[in-house]
């Protein structure tokens, strides 16, 4: 009975898979992240090279790498798209258990190439962060407890859910990696707002977190440093932040032109953590008010979509990965602008590397299969057409 309700779209007579899919998709959506990737090696382009030549390597060394991740993570996507939300709920829970497991493990087998923070493993060709994976499985995690616990005499999935997030801020927190803690936390409490938490509670729960920040504040010089560094009412211009608020100033409306930005050559994570300031500066405020835009239309499409949404799984985890979707990218932008802290966070399908991509990938491929049209959306739609007459 779930799966006839909750299920795929009942294909029509001789209605082929892929026909199927394509009819039910959301093709906005699917058109927003293909452009977002597109912009993504536009930039790399612009980006890598100075790395490249930094490192000794071939000039678009680093743009064929992201190309074969793109083309991955797309597929990957494709591939999850197809699937129902009893196959999505199964790979979440159980990626979830792979990646918080690797994630436990990587003070003895992980390594932190030199930036003072343990978030990678090696594997000679590529490096993977376990961080960027746990984000997705995670909220398919959240979003099946939540859901559970409203079934009668169900288990108490929302103290559970807080519990596993807790434990994963915590963790994250330790490597040191506040940005991912926060946003894990904060995607957590946008579900839990969605699945009737009351205002009340989620105030409490944000002075606690507001408490664990000035602890961490007063213990972690990390934390501290960059929090000062957000406070103080000049920015040095010779930090990463004081380059990268010179480009996008320098960018103006159009940009520069087409390859004459310099901060490329100064900022050492330009084409991950700062890519939006290489965009500005070359490109300007037309360019980054476009991807802001494809952006909003992630979003804003998913919880449209998800507002018909009838199954409490859908829904949720819907909710949460278009949230967390959407706030990495207002992350990454706000620190690049100055509007937060720096949190060393990657502009999702954007920025370079390929643990991004395929955990972007992951994310958006779990989130179109969520917010597909299923035979539920159909009977809402003939009810209102009902009522309309």
């Amino acid at each position: 009975m779930t799966d006839m309700v909750f299920g795929t779209v009942a294909a029509r007579p001789g209605e082929p898979v892929l026909s199927r899919w394509w009819r039910t998709l959301d093709r906005w959506t699917l058109a927003a992240t293909v452009g977002l990737f597109l912009i993504g090696l536009l930039l790399a382009l612009a980006a890598s090279v100075p790395l490249a030549e930094k490192n000794n390597l071939p000039q678009f060394h680093y743009v064929i790498r992201q190309v074969v991740f793109g083309i991955v993570s797309l597929a990957g996507m494709l591939w999850l798209s197809m699937q129902n939300p009893v196959t999505i709920r199964r790979l979440g829970v159980l990626g979830f258990v792979a990646v918080f497991l690797s994630i436990c493990a990587l003070p003895v087998l992980g390594t932190d190439f030199g930036k003072g923070a343990v978030r990678w493993y090696s594997l000679g060709f590529i490096s993977l962060q376990p961080s960027e994976f746990v984000k997705p499985v995670f909220v398919i995690l959240v979003a099946w407890l939540m859901a559970a616990s409203f079934d009668i005499a169900g288990p108490p999935g929302k103290l559970l859910s807080f519990v596993m997030a807790a434990v994963l801020a915590a963790l994250l927190a330790l490597q040191p990696d506040f940005g991912q803690a926060a946003l894990v936390l904060a995607t957590w409490g946008m579900m839990y707002f969605v699945a009737g938490a009351s205002m009340p509670l989620l105030v409490s729960l944000a002075g606690v977190v507001s408490a664990v920040g000035f602890v961490a504040y007063n213990n972690s010089e990390h934390f501290a440093r960059r929090i000062d560094g957000f406070l103080a009412s000049d920015v040095d211009p010779t930090t990463q932040l004081g380059f990268a608020t010179n480009a996008i100033r320098e960018g103006g409306l159009f940009g520069v032109g087409v390859g004459e930005g310099t901060v490329k050559w100064r900022l050492p994570d330009a084409h991950t953590d700062f890519i939006i300031a290489v965009a500005v500066e070359e490109y300007g405020l037309v360019l980054c008010a476009l991807i802001i835009a494809l952006f909003l239309v992630v979003v804003l499409r998913s919880f449209a979509r998800l507002q018909r949404e009838r199954d409490p799984f859908a829904r949720l985890a819907g909710t949460g990965l278009a949230a967390l979707f959407g706030m990495q990218a207002f992350i990454n932008i706000g620190v690049a602008i100055r509007l937060l802290p720096a949190k060393g966070m990657t502009l999702p399908l954007v920025s370079y590397g390929g643990s991004s991509l395929m955990a972007a990938g992951i994310t958006l491929g779990f989130l179109l299969a969520l917010t597909r049209r299923r035979p539920q959306d159909e009977l809402t739609e003939a009810l209102v057409e009902g009522r309309r007459r």
